[in-house]
């Protein structure tokens, strides 16, 4: 969930910041541009107010010598020219007559252009005002121009034409500490999403894990409703209130079924001890005395094995370190006498040692359910292999047998509680060995999965951490001691 927030955050601010960054950057473009603006209308204020004065005509003022006014309006805009690098004149009106004075004396006004817009536009009596925007990248010169008034009318235009590199220097700075304000903000937006989602989503994430371990079985996991929003601490509350509600009820159940399984066993043992009595009294070979001796320790076993499965399903894992492949030859050679009085072949095959995290009464005792189901449903002459290997960071002990083997059907319900395949209600069994099996791995992280063994019978792998809590595994191979 981070990974789909933190962007979409960081997008949204970087849309913000941009959104305020472009039209700052234009309006500090704008800002240097008015302010040259303003400068070079105050300078051709100051040549106009000069030529205002000259009353020499576009014929009379060419080679014109000896006017102070004429005289001193060259000499200012030479200097001013000199002086700054700005082409500056003062045109007539008719434009292709000569100027009044200009400096360099070969500028000449073009005819088109912003130069000439600007002519136009004083020509009118407007002052220039508002010139087209110059940017960095761009290499114009900025063209202003004022009317010269005499008596009222418009008798010439003042034109300044200024190189603009000071001036897109000054805004490309602007613009670069725009940008570096705008990269400080980013990171600091990037920090505050980081902030900001890590708050929002602790929660969740510690939900997540407790709602994981319940699932997996560790019902004492709760959440700390300490952090994050005010809705994720109530659902972390109600969390609680729920877990802590459910692990009753299975304390609840778990319990009963253990009290009903230990408060049954007396009556049915003084049931079957009057059974044994009866017996005494019938003829030898009674058929239905045989059959209700048969049930009573059926329903022992039952009873039994009830028991176990409440003792597994509420007992806590004692793991450590334990050798699995000596674990499962161990359980193997325990197993052979039998195997052999089944007159079905029995070996183990795999490295000779392999280290898993697993409580080792609890996976002999999974280890001996499975491999006496496996051995039960094996026909005479066939083989049942136990082998282990490690898989990525869990260590797999595997049974196969030759056996009749399950449908995909069957495979689906195999390890239910009281299940029983039809084909095999003739075995021996309350249908519990496997649920019992079930909740002893699962106490210590292991798992049981079943699967059609090639090209027949039945393939279960028993499935254990390699590495203990807060461990990780460093590269492939057992974890050696």
């Amino acid at each position: 969930m981070r990974t789909r927030l933190l962007p979409l955050l960081i997008v949204l601010m970087a849309g913000v910041l941009l959104a305020l960054g472009f039209p700052l950057a234009g309006s500090v473009a704008a800002r240097e541009q008015q302010r040259v603006v303003v400068d070079r209308i105050d300078d051709t204020a100051r040549f106009a107010a000069l030529a205002q004065f000259v009353t020499a005509g576009p014929t009379e003022a060419v080679g014109a010598e000896g006017d102070e006014r004429l005289d001193t309006l060259r000499a200012e805009l030479k200097r001013y020219h000199d002086l700054y690098g700005i082409r500056a004149g003062v045109f007539y009106r008719d434009r292709d007559a000569p100027p009044m004075a200009e400096a360099p004396g070969s500028w000449r006004l073009p005819d088109t252009g912003e130069s000439a817009r600007a002519f136009d536009e004083a020509l009118a009596g407007r002052r220039s005002h508002d010139p087209p925007q110059v940017w960095p990248w761009q290499r114009g010169r900025l063209t202003v121009a004022s009317p010269v008034v005499r008596d009222g009318d418009v008798v010439a235009v003042v034109v300044t034409d200024s190189p603009t590199g000071q001036m897109r220097s000054r805004t490309l700075h602007g613009w670069l500490v725009i940008g570096a304000g705008e990269g400080a903000a980013m990171l600091l937006a990037v920090g505050a999403a980081f902030r900001l989602t890590g708050w929002v989503l602790r929660p969740v994430r510690v939900l997540d894990t407790a709602t994981h371990d319940i699932a997996t079985g560790r019902m004492q996991s709760r959440v700390a409703a300490a952090s994050g929003p005010p809705e994720l601490r109530r659902l972390a509350r109600s969390f609680n209130e729920m877990a802590d509600n459910v692990e009753q009820v299975l304390e609840q159940q778990r319990a009963f079924v253990a009290d009903a399984s230990h408060q049954l066993r007396n009556p049915l043992s003084a049931l079957l001890l009057r059974i044994e009595l009866l017996a005494l009294e019938l003829p030898d070979g009674h058929e239905e005395i045989a059959s209700v001796r048969a049930e009573g320790k059926r329903l022992a076993s039952v009873l039994d094995d009830l028991l176990d499965l409440a003792l597994a399903e509420h007992s806590a894992a004692d793991l450590r370190l334990t050798d699995i492949a000596e674990l499962a030859t161990d359980r193997v050679n325990a197993w052979l006498l039998v195997a052999e009085r089944e007159e079905v072949g029995l070996a183990y095959t795999g490295p000779a040692a392999i280290t898993g995290w697993a409580d080792p009464v609890a996976l002999s005792s999974a280890l001996d359910a499975v491999v006496d189901n496996a051995l039960k449903f094996t026909p005479e002459g066939a083989h049942v292999e136990v082998s282990a290997r490690t898989e990525g960071d869990t260590v797999a002990i595997v049974v196969a047998d030759g056996g009749p083997g399950l449908t995909e059907d069957e495979l689906a319900r195999v390890g239910d509680r009281f299940w029983r395949s039809s084909r095999h209600q003739n075995i021996s069994g309350s249908g519990l060995g496997l649920s019992i099996t079930r909740a002893l791995l699962a106490a210590g992280g292991g798992t049981i999965d079943y699967a059609p063994n090639e090209p027949r019978g039945l393939r279960v792998t028993i499935t254990v951490p390699r590495t203990g809590p807060g461990e990780q595994v460093k590269g492939p191979g057992p974890v050696r001691t």
